[in-house]
């Protein structure tokens, strides 16, 4: 019999690859599992492109088993290849340790930490990998990966022509070590992961295998791509993220209230919790009744990254832009210095709506800025001082704009 966990997952559209689909059914049927999740240290935020598998291991928690979060302390020191045609930039112990802070606090907002049988615990692989000198790494495991296998693992095919180092050579040694060591340390059987991953993980697997003779599983989500079918990322500078210091949760519940028509139902499945049933029944909404849908989907999925409160005055903000009346304070504000008179451009760039002049121009020149309900559309424009200031930003970003 199919487990329940798996049902649920497979009916959510979580799963894009298992390795042994069967023997995960067996164990997850035979009792209560520990399964693990990575991420580097590369942001000081997950982003929403994070959040498959992070959903999908919060409902391995909610069904009773144990996650671990793998905060990659060491693996960010490398870069991973997978999914990139460069190598990533180095960064120094210092930017390091504000990233790992940073996860730590995304992944608190997903699991229930604690001491309990499911309760979710946190690692970070330097603490074992600062242990290895480089010739124990070579005794321990170099005889664990032969060259052909790595080069046949498409994260590596693709970097290859375009220089790949012997230090991101190395990544999937490092994530295959870290499974490795949950399995010893922690009975941990499962590596969740996105499709970009499957590779680095299954050589996990193959090394449990070797070194212990025993059976592990890897459990791959799809990944979710923005409107032009390029994946979610800091590196592709689309990311929503988690934490409300990069994002508040009023942009937050404004992506997911802007999503496309089509994505509805998978977003829906993916990013809330909402049963199935009632998912169906938002989902077969038509025309404009499908704007409700993608209400409940902001809604939901705010309330899960930044609470019930936080949730409830992103939707009051909402209401009071687009639907009239409601509580304008939830609106998003920023303070400038101001004094006097201010150049259109030099404005919106110190609001933070645009990291240049160059791009607010292009933004002006089509027509997408207001003031206070008046469109801008002449770069010379002289923004005369003022205690606050109501600014668009084409057709969904509103933002409060203070004089300090």
């Amino acid at each position: 019999m199919q487990n329940e966990l798996l049902q649920e997952l497979q009916a959510r559209g979580f799963i894009n690859q298992t390795s042994n689909i069967d023997g995960l059914n067996d164990a997850l049927n035979a009792g209560k599992i520990t399964a693990y999740l990575g991420s580097d240290p590369t942001a000081d935020s997950l982003h929403v492109g994070h959040l498959v598998p992070v959903m999908m291991m919060r409902w391995l928690q909610k069904y009773g088993h144990k996650p671990i979060t793998l905060v990659g302390g060491a693996t960010g020191r490398i870069g991973d290849p997978s999914g990139r045609d460069s190598g990533r930039p180095m960064m120094t112990e210092e930017i390091l340790a504000k990233n790992v802070a940073g996860l730590k606090k995304s992944f608190s907002k997903f699991f229930k930490f604690g001491d309990g049988e499911s309760d979710a615990v946190m690692v970070d692989n330097y603490d074992w990998m600062k242990n290895y000198s480089h010739l124990d790494f070579l005794r321990d495991f170099g005889t664990d990966f032969t060259v052909p296998r790595m080069l046949s693992m498409d994260s590596v095919k693709r970097r290859l022509d375009n220089g790949m180092t012997f230090l991101e050579f190395n990544y999937m040694t490092f994530q295959a070590v870290d499974f490795l060591t949950l399995y010893r340390e922690h009975n941990c059987i499962l590596q969740t992961c996105g499709a970009d991953q499957w590779g680095n993980a299954i050589m996990g697997i193959e090394l449990i295998r070797k070194k212990l003779g025993k059976e592990a599983f890897v459990l791959s989500t799809s990944l979710i791509t923005d409107a032009n079918g390029n994946k979610i990322g800091k590196s592709a500078g689309n990311a929503v993220w988690v934490n409300e210091d990069k994002t508040t949760p009023y942009e937050y519940y404004q992506y997911f209230r802007n999503i496309p028509d089509d994505l509805v139902e998978k977003f829906l499945k993916i990013f809330t919790e909402i049963p199935l049933d009632e998912i169906a029944r938002l989902s077969a909404l038509q025309g404009a009744e499908l704007n409700q849908a993608k209400k409940v989907l902001a809604f939901a999925a705010t309330e899960i990254a930044h609470g019930h409160d936080a949730a409830v005055a992103a939707e009051e903000a909402a209401n009071a832009l687009f639907a009239g009346g409601a509580n304008m304070d939830n609106v998003p504000s920023t303070e400038i210095e101001m004094l006097g008179e201010m150049p259109i451009l030099d404005f919106l760039v110190a609001t933070g709506l645009f990291p240049s002049k160059s791009e607010a121009r292009r933004m002006v020149e089509q027509g997408g800025i207001q003031i206070d309900g008046n469109k801008i559309t002449d770069v010379r424009h002289v923004v005369v001082a003022a205690d606050e200031f109501m600014v668009q930003k084409g057709k969904k970003t509103f933002l409060k704009v203070k004089k300090k």
